[in-house]
């Protein structure tokens, strides 16, 4: 037996490849399935089974264009309901694979159908657990994403997951490899360790939520904290459940370069997003007008979710010569399929043409320093969590991921300064605020790692009795 943990770290997610004998199974793959068809191929292997933990929320899974290519069955836990032919297993209910076994333990809470799968190896051993979002490194999945049935609420999920940890994983040998579908940056939890793999026994000593006296202080740990879901989860959820047009049919769709002089009558004809994926430097200097920057050098995926949220919205591609395909594949990973085409050349084949550019105006932090005195207004779009840490005094939280909640209250007359925490963030925030006609910014390269070395005052002390207009 062999188990592959395939990684993907701009979506802090771990799909797995597991081999006994002929015959082959996945857990919770990705959107695109080609390199798994490449590996079994390779390895002369028959896919057999596909298993998902759950209806994911953060991406995509591939497992119906598998299911379709290969022939494997789908697995789900019990009490799903899919609008495809799948096997909705029972609690318990056991899969061979060549000499292995995978036995379904149901462990609902973070979704109703949740499960996770207990791998038994040729000798008859328990020996690992593909633990989906039930359980994580240092964490378990959040309680608060699952579509409610009648009046069920987030305590009522966090309780029933602390039944499941309780009653099927923590009673499991300490031995046991715990190999999780997310790893630190997801948003599916707020305290994942770095490692992506690990043992039970450690998970028991260290993971805070294994390690409650009671379920009430259980499930008061874990909704503590929580930041409300991104947007785009949802629509997640709906296409694992109910189907999704076909990678291969996205790809084409979207690999279609248009030329200078048609780019921008069709964003008028079709009310596409233009969307420009090259570095926040570079977007500085130049850009498209009311072009929206999320770098592909960067946490990509969960950042166009977190803000175009609606996985319809017809998208148009500025992205750095030859990079297409791989834009087109990481949007296509969170749902966001439709992609009508990219501009010919680049953002280099528009500036030569003569039409007209905009530019963000980026200032570095000695800049920002000698700017600075106790009337400036900062705008800081890191996460509340890093905010409290540490920050510019008397600066705004403001976070990225609710910029839709903030920007109507920006004065547009009164300049500002704004910043993130490397200047990704920031840059973000820059293009969306210039598109809605706020242009009285200033935004800090380098963001509050450059700030510290300055001079400039810092507190952890949260006073927001400001306004920002």
């Amino acid at each position: 037996m062999t188990i592959e943990q395939i990684y993907t770290g701009c979506l802090a997610q771990g799909a797995y490849y597991i081999v006994s004998e002929n015959e082959a199974a996945i857990v919770d793959p990705l959107r695109e399935i080609q390199p798994y068809l490449d590996r079994l191929k390779k390895d002369k292997v028959t896919l057999k089974y596909i298993f998902e933990t759950h209806f994911h929320a953060d991406f995509v899974s591939g497992h119906v264009d598998l299911a379709k290519a290969t022939g494997a069955q789908i697995v789900y836990g019990p009490t799903a309901k899919p609008d495809f032919e799948v096997i909705v297993a029972e609690d318990e209910q056991i899969f061979n694979i060549g000499k292995i076994k995978i036995k379904v333990l149901h462990t609902p809470g973070h979704t109703l159908e949740s499960c996770t799968y207990l791998v038994i190896d040729e000798k008859g051993k328990e020996s690992a657990i593909f633990s989906g979002d039930t359980l994580f490194l240092g964490d378990v999945g959040r309680p608060d994403l699952a579509q409610k049935i009648g009046s069920m609420t987030s305590e009522d999920l966090a309780g029933m997951l602390y039944d499941s940890l309780e009653t099927k994983i923590k009673p499991l040998a300490d031995d046991i490899i715990v190999y999780p579908a997310h790893g630190a940056g997801s948003a599916c939890g707020k305290n994942m360790q770095k490692e992506t793999v690990d043992t039970l026994g450690n998970q028991k000593r260290t993971n805070y939520a294994l390690n409650q006296p009671n379920k009430e202080s259980f499930i008061a740990e874990v909704l503590d904290g929580l930041s409300a879901p991104p947007k785009y989860f949802g629509m997640n959820v709906a296409m694992n459940k109910g189907g999704y047009e076909s990678f291969e049919s996205v790809m084409k769709k979207g690999k279609n370069p248009i030329s200078v002089e048609d780019f921008e009558l069709v964003a008028e004809e079709t009310g596409a997003l233009i969307l420009d994926t090259r570095t926040a430097e570079d977007f500085s200097k130049g850009f498209v007008p009311n072009a929206i920057i999320i770098g592909i050098k960067g946490d990509f995926a969960p950042w166009v979710g977190s803000m175009i949220v609606d996985v319809k919205q017809p998208i148009l591609l500025i992205s750095d010569e030859n990079s297409e395909e791989e834009v087109i594949t990481r949007l296509s990973r969170v749902g966001f399929d439709n992609v009508i085409g990219y501009l010919k050349g680049g953002f280099e084949a528009w500036k030569n043409s003569g039409k007209e550019t905009d530019e963000v105006n980026r200032i570095s932090a000695e800049d920002f320093h000698e700017k600075f005195n106790e009337n400036s207004k900062v705008i800081d779009v890191r996460k509340p969590g890093e905010y409290q840490a540490s920050h510019v005094a008397e600066a705004f939280s403001r976070p990225l991921a609710e910029i839709s909640d903030w920007i109507n209250n920006v004065d547009k007359d009164e300049h500002f300064f704004i910043h993130c925490a490397g200047g990704y963030r920031s840059m973000i925030a820059a293009s969306i605020l210039q598109s809605h006609g706020i242009r009285n910014f200033s935004e800090i390269e380098g963001g509050f790692g450059k700030i510290v070395e300055t001079s400039i005052p810092q507190s952890d002390f949260v006073c927001q009795s400001k306004t920002l207009n």
